[in-house]
């Protein structure tokens, strides 16, 4: 099963925009931003494994093992200029994989980094060690589509071991020395998020030599869900590329 979803192919696009989803998300997340970005970008979200039409696959354990399965994925696809953008979780994979293709010779133009503390300033917060209504409870309390899916019964049998998973993932996290990024990298926080302050994610300018830039929107954690339009207008004016129409 392939790891990029792409919700319209546009072969004539000149740019590409890889989305990482945060911890219990799925490609579908992202499906919206095909329709509003503009023609000149394709969108592909990653569909990470165990769940969705992945379910089938194993989970993968570890951040730098799912960063290098990601970045593996991408190569054929970088044959035109490409940026990340991760939510969350997805912020912290989208800045390993970024330090993975610049290793190899193809770094993406730019880092989105949403909603997520750096990669070196984690924190000490545990959810997936909690019981199963506690991590029910943390991901209403975050908010977010997935939030909803837990509330039934069948539904939670089937998304929690991902969730779960996710959670683990990224709070086993550590960064590790190795390759600076030397990508632009532009934070993009909601001003009600009590997971990161603006002080905290001044600190993604720390790990890049690349220019750095903090964008605050109004929202909680999930901000995403209602400022998507503002997100993608900073994700073009960034990138340097017209708005849609």
């Amino acid at each position: 099963m392939s790891w990029f979803r792409c919700p319209e192919t546009r072969p004539w696009a000149s740019m590409r925009l890889f989305c990482l989803p945060h911890a219990g998300g799925s490609a579908v997340f992202y499906r919206p931003w095909a329709k509003e970005i503009s023609p000149a970008v394709e969108v592909h979200a990653a569909q990470y494994p165990g769940r969705a039409d992945r379910m089938a696959d194993a989970l993968v354990t570890d951040a730098h093992q799912l960063a290098r399965l990601v970045a593996g994925a991408m190569a054929p696809l970088m044959d035109r200029p490409a940026a990340l953008f991760g939510h969350s979780m997805g912020a912290v994979l989208a800045y390993e994989v970024a330090r993975l293709l610049q290793e190899r010779g193809s770094a993406p133009v730019h880092v989105f980094a949403s909603g997520a503390r750096p990669p070196h300033d984690r924190g000490e917060d545990r959810v997936s060690g909690k019981d199963d209504d506690g991590v029910v409870a943390e991901m209403i309390k975050l908010g977010g589509t997935d939030a909803e899916a837990l509330r039934d019964p069948e539904l939670r049998e089937l998304v929690l071991p991902y969730v779960r998973n996710d959670f683990a993932l990224i709070e086993d996290y550590a960064h590790r020395a190795g390759t600076r990024l030397a990508v632009p990298v532009t934070a993009i926080i909601g001003d009600a998020d009590p997971h990161v302050t603006e002080d905290r994610a001044r600190g993604w300018g720390q790990v890049t030599d690349g220019r750095f830039a903090l964008k605050v929107l109004p929202g909680g954690h999930f901000y995403l869900t209602g400022q998507q339009p503002a997100v993608i207008a900073e994700i073009l004016r960034t990138l340097e590329v017209p708005a849609a129409g």
